[in-house]
């Protein structure tokens, strides 16, 4: 992989809070989710489960020692067996806010399986345009993590670290469970390419310099074919690959990626919307005006005046599988 492109195309993605929750569960025992608007992890600690979509889609066994990610928040069923009574999880744990925590047993004693569990809630408009074709489950083994020293460290003091009343805890907690998420976006990126298509976009060796560039260098005047030069390929390759494997056109992609900047600065500086315009790559702020509306359904001065509260773009419980 060039440079740092996991680095580039994180770097938007603000992970501003963190719901986490402890479980036991034993005998026979099963927990119905629903869709969620932020990421979720399940880590087992000890025990296993599985974990069903419904459907089609065939069940999902997590062992002892698992991490499992939902980039997309997707609802499932996770249980100690495939095909068991489900108990609705707002009846387990009806208030789940932000910042909050939580224990929960389910099943009956002796509790054999214990599972760290959270939800991670990001900035609304920061989610990444590949973000999206990341598929709805990724799930990073054992062996796997067994040469990740700053994971496996970052996972086995979280239960410990989430008890404290210490000052910062919070903040703490909350930088631990990003480490966390990133450093399980790398394993993935390296050892599941062949997984999922996003993953692939991370590792071909045209589309990464290209999605690169778009991330490092989005205000240049990239066209479809000074992108494909940076790439390395023909303008009609480059665009149906880049297409195949990001899901989306590279000007799209590009776009977005300059309307997420800008959704940034609006909320954490105060340049003037004409400034925005330029350092973003448009060369007039009523062209810019015209994106950002058509984008998010809002003007720039509206989105900064709600301080980016809206969950109208781009939240990550929107995000296609």
């Amino acid at each position: 992989m060039p440079d740092d492109l996991l680095s580039e195309l994180l770097r938007p993605l603000w992970l501003a809070d963190v719901f986490h929750s402890r479980w036991e569960a034993g005998g026979d025992w099963g927990v119905e989710g629903h869709d969620d608007p932020c990421a979720i992890l399940h880590h087992m600690v000890e025990g296993g489960c599985v974990v069903d979509f419904g459907g089609e889609a065939a069940p999902v066994a997590l062992h002892q020692g698992d991490l499992a990610i939902f980039p997309h928040g997707t609802g499932h069923t996770f249980a100690s067996a495939h095909g068991v009574r489900t108990v609705p999880l707002p009846d387990l744990m009806p208030h789940r806010r932000p910042g909050g925590s939580g224990i929960v047993r389910v099943g009956t004693p002796p509790f054999g399986t214990r599972m760290l569990c959270a939800s991670l809630h990001y900035n609304a408009l920061s989610d990444p345009g590949l973000y999206a074709a990341l598929p709805r489950i990724i799930v990073l083994r054992r062996h796997m993590l067994a040469d990740e020293p700053l994971l496996l460290r970052t996972l086995d003091s979280l239960p410990s670290e989430i008890e404290r009343t210490a000052p910062g805890t919070r903040l703490v907690t909350l930088r631990a469970f990003e480490t966390v998420f990133v450093l399980s976006l790398r394993i993935a990126m390296e050892q599941l390419a062949a997984e999922s298509p996003a993953l692939r976009a991370l590792h071909h060796p045209g589309i990464s310099k290209a999605l690169l560039a778009v991330h490092g260098s989005y205000a240049e005047p990239w066209t479809v074919e000074s992108l494909a030069r940076e790439a390395g390929m023909s303008r009609s390759v480059f665009s149906q690959t880049f297409r195949d494997l990001v899901g989306e056109p590279p000007m799209r992609y590009l776009t977005t990626r300059r309307l997420q900047e800008a959704g940034r600065l609006l909320t954490q500086t105060s340049l003037p919307q004409q400034d925005i315009a330029r350092r973003i790559g448009y060369g007039s702020l009523v062209g810019f005006h015209l994106a950002f509306r058509k984008e998010y359904g809002i003007t720039p001065g509206s989105h900064r005046g709600n301080k980016g509260s809206t969950q109208e773009p781009g939240a990550v419980a929107a995000l296609p599988e």
